[in-house]
């Protein structure tokens, strides 16, 4: 069975979701509220060496992307994460999975294919 191909209007809403998730520091946070569930701020800077103003631009752009949502909670705003985001990143990396394996099937059935008379050469 052969793979849906990733058509080019694929990659134009797919770049700024792997563009977003691209950034070691905004990964961090993805993975944080992963784990931890919403969490402010403050939750997302402790034990870390990234500022509070940081985080916050991260989380902007994370924001953007899709991936999260805020909450206002008294004085704080709770950032929590959007997984029917990572389910879409998700479907694209099993779509490019399955592309690599059909390549690859095809190249081991090139490989392995008895050689024909030896002609000159």
């Amino acid at each position: 069975m052969r793979s849906r191909s990733l058509a080019p209007e694929s990659f134009s809403e797919a770049a700024p979701l792997f563009a977003a998730l691209g950034d070691p520091t905004r990964l961090h946070i993805v993975v944080r509220l992963c784990e931890g569930g919403p969490l402010s701020i403050a939750r997302l800077t402790e034990g870390s060496r990234v500022t509070r103003q940081a985080i916050s631009k991260h989380l902007g752009a994370l924001s953007e992307a899709g991936f999260v949502r805020s909450q206002r909670a008294g004085r704080e705003r709770i950032w929590e994460l959007q997984p029917r985001r990572l389910a879409q990143v998700r479907r694209y990396l099993d779509r490019i999975s399955e592309q690599w394996d059909e390549a690859l099937g095809r190249l081991r059935a090139l490989v392995e294919r008895e050689p024909g008379p030896a002609g000159p050469r």
